[in-house]
């Protein structure tokens, strides 16, 4: 009911209230005849119901209306009936007809429905038939009111068409644009997952090692690796209840992952279970405090946590170095090991005893992560051995240099 109700009328009830309303102008001029000069029977008023009878037939066909109305204005005349105009009863048809987009056959209608009107008034020998001006006047307005009518109607609907056309289009737009939103959001949080999770389990794997082969042997070592493996658990819970917390939150646009010690200035934390796991880190990081904007400080962290993880899973390396700098609005960034680096060349390939340093999603998902920051990435052997990742990533991003 609503719907019905928002809709409007049935154009079928309009049609009728049209022709209704035909047919009690026209009864009523017939009535209304002062002089008498025409015959008013029954037959005329049956005449007033057929204009308004062929209104029915405006929506399907416009262009049939127009010449059944003109004929039979000519037949009501031909038959002696009190004059009534020759444009009155033609109005309803040339306000269909420019109202459904036949402009040029109301306007040709209109123009014979006159003509035919000033001849017979100009040839008439009844001095009482002359042809006043105003009878003229009104005839041309009648034809060009109904007529410029039927258009305004025509092109405001078209109007209203076009706005609801707009504003779909627009509607599409802003849903693509929310589920584009969405994706990019689902694919920072796999990411973000993918570099945290792997990075832990690659220290818990190391130092649960450790404690297996320490147990009943060094049970201080034992001890102290399995506090490493909780301390690398608890950082990574936390930062997972963080993510689940956003997750949860409710969306809006100025909604994002809280960064808490995820950027550069939170390295020694990164590396210090490397470091215990054996593999000797050197950090120097020369980036001013807000230097870089914290979209891409958090994605320089996410890119060394790979790196490490790679080093420590595939590399066999002893040692590693981080390198961090700002110059010229961009970052810098590289992380090198003195391991056995690619077996297959620097895209990472299957061969030798395990997988590549650059195998797996790893080192794509840093590609990827890059890239939408306007940054580059590459991974390769390093030229005196071992593994290298290079990132160079713009200092600032303009959306938030904007705010």
């Amino acid at each position: 009911m609503t719907s019905r109700a928002t809709a409007g009328p049935s154009p079928w009830v309009a049609d009728v209230v049209l022709g209704l309303a035909m047919t009690l102008v026209v009864a009523v001029v017939i009535a209304a005849d002062p002089d008498g000069t025409g015959s008013t029977g029954p037959v005329a008023y049956l005449f007033a119901l057929g204009f308004g009878a062929l209104v029915l037939l405006r929506r399907r066909l416009p262009r049939l209306m127009l010449v059944a109305t003109f004929l039979a204005v000519c037949a009501y005349y031909a038959l002696g009936f009190a004059p009534i105009g020759m444009v009155l009863p033609a109005v309803a048809a040339l306000y269909s007809a420019a109202e459904l987009g036949r402009t040029a056959w109301a306007v040709a209608t209109g123009v014979v429905l006159i003509a035919v009107a000033t001849y017979f008034r100009v040839v008439d020998d009844d001095p009482a038939a002359a042809l006043p001006a105003y009878d003229l006047v009104t005839n041309v307005a009648l034809t060009a009111a109904a007529i410029a009518l039927g258009v305004a109607v025509r092109l405001a609907r078209e109007a209203r068409e076009r706005t609801e056309q707009v504003r779909a289009l627009t509607a599409a737009e802003e849903a693509s644009a929310a589920a584009r939103r969405l994706q990019e959001e689902r694919l920072r949080i796999a990411r973000d997952l993918h570099d945290t999770i792997g990075h832990t389990l690659s220290v818990v794997a190391l130092h649960s090692g450790v404690a297996a082969e320490a147990v009943g042997r060094d049970d201080d070592a034992a001890r102290g690796a399995l506090a490493r493996v909780r301390d690398a658990t608890s950082g990574t819970l936390a930062e997972l209840r963080a993510t689940v917390k956003v997750l949860r939150a409710a969306p809006g646009p100025d909604r994002d992952a809280p960064r808490g010690s995820l950027g550069l200035a939170g390295l020694d934390a990164l590396v210090a279970p490397a470091t215990a796991a054996g593999l000797a880190v050197d950090v120097a990081v020369d980036v001013p405090p807000g230097a870089v904007s914290d979209t891409i400080d958090a994605a320089a962290y996410r890119v060394v946590q790979e790196s490490l993880t790679n080093v420590l899973r595939h590399s066999g390396a002893t040692r590693a170095g981080v390198r961090a700098v700002v110059a010229d609005g961009r970052l810098r960034l590289t992380v090198v090991d003195d391991g056995h680096g690619a077996p297959d060349g620097p895209a990472g390939g299957s061969g030798g005893s395990g997988p590549a340093p650059g195998s797996g999603t790893g080192i794509a998902g840093m590609r990827e992560r890059v890239a939408l920051l306007g940054g580059t990435l590459d991974a390769s052997d390093a030229a005196g051995g071992g593994f290298v990742v290079t990132a160079d990533l713009p200092a600032r991003l303009d959306d938030e240099e904007a705010r």
